[in-house]
């Protein structure tokens, strides 16, 4: 008898969905939209109507379900407890035990969103072959999370592995999303590389590769192909980038001494050029001990928290 893995990954637009078989490769995918009203209380009975409809449609039976993987946009304690999920409108409950109670699937595990594709990449994706793993999300912001003996280190609070928040510029005058100042993903995310190419244009004074473009349609792939052309501004702002986060993985190396960085996110999609800026910054920053990481792209996209969600099952 065929049994199955229900691979959840909720975010803030849509719920990522998954049907994986028992060596965890997927069956198939689907998404749904996420309905935030009311305090998002239509969240989890949405995923368990789902999950339904699928078992009917498949003919999937209570007992042919391993279990339900989840990852979740806030922190999360191991017992699967949500600690406030302002994206979602959550406050302090037990997501594990209610969609247990939805399902009435008794093994639902979930996890940080972050933490939870990072765990997926180490599985299947980029970090393939290691069991210690930093995963990095260069996107709007900066994410990570810290896989250790092939497990998630998840904190007290669930909150280990934020990465982006590592205090790099103590100079900083401009407040970070955090509250903070001079955070990682202030300098290393997408949203950061767009605002310094944007503020080095203001200025003016030179021919540059952004003429061709209005500033709205200015990303970090014209960014990085300012970068690889060198034009005078896209190669100060991707070697701020990179020296930036170099430092900011170095002091990540000197805690977790992990085996390889997966860098995944909006930005890697530059692909092997954002692995050489990191790797080489990264080396002038730490100790020796600690030099010779491997650094891999993310391989899985936005599949990586649905295949993290099922190894939560099956580990």
């Amino acid at each position: 008898m065929n049994q199955y893995i229900y691979g959840v990954d909720i975010g803030g637009t849509s719920v990522k969905m998954g049907l994986f078989d028992e060596k965890g490769d997927m069956v198939e995918k689907w998404e749904i939209v996420t309905r935030k009203e009311d305090q998002g209380s239509q969240i989890l009975p949405d995923i368990a109507a789902s999950i339904a409809d699928k078992n009917n449609e498949k003919g999937i039976g209570a007992s042919d379900i391993l279990g339900i993987g989840m990852g979740v946009p806030g922190p999360i304690t191991e017992d699967g407890r949500v600690l406030k999920c302002a994206n979602l409108g959550w406050g302090i409950f037990s997501v594990a035990e209610e969609m247990a109670r939805l399902t009435g699937v008794a093994k639902v595990r979930v996890g940080n969103d972050a933490n939870v594709a990072a765990l997926g990449e180490q599985w299947r994706g980029g970090g393939r072959g290691f069991l210690n793993i930093v995963m990095v999300t260069l996107g709007t912001g900066v994410g990570g999370g810290i896989i250790l003996n092939g497990k998630i280190l998840t904190g007290t609070n669930g909150a280990a592995g934020e990465i982006g928040h590592i205090k790099v510029n103590p100079q900083e005058t401009r407040v970070c999303g955090c509250g903070g100042k001079g955070c990682l993903e202030q300098y290393s995310s997408a949203t950061g590389i767009t605002r310094r190419t944007l503020e080095l244009l203001e200025r003016g004074g030179k021919p540059s590769y952004f003429d061709r473009f209005r500033r709205e349609e200015i990303s970090g792939k014209e960014i990085f192909d300012a970068y690889l052309a060198k034009d005078e501004t896209g190669r100060q702002v991707v070697g701020e980038f990179a020296a930036y986060l170099g430092m900011g993985l170095a002091n990540v190396a000197a805690v977790i001494d992990p085996d390889a960085f997966v860098i995944g996110g909006g930005v890697s999609k530059n692909g092997p050029v954002v692995i050489d800026v990191i790797r080489e910054e990264y080396e002038k920053n730490v100790m020796f001990a600690l030099k010779g990481k491997e650094f891999r792209l993310a391989e899985l996209g936005n599949d990586a928290g649905m295949y993290g969600a099922v190894r939560m099952i099956l580990s």
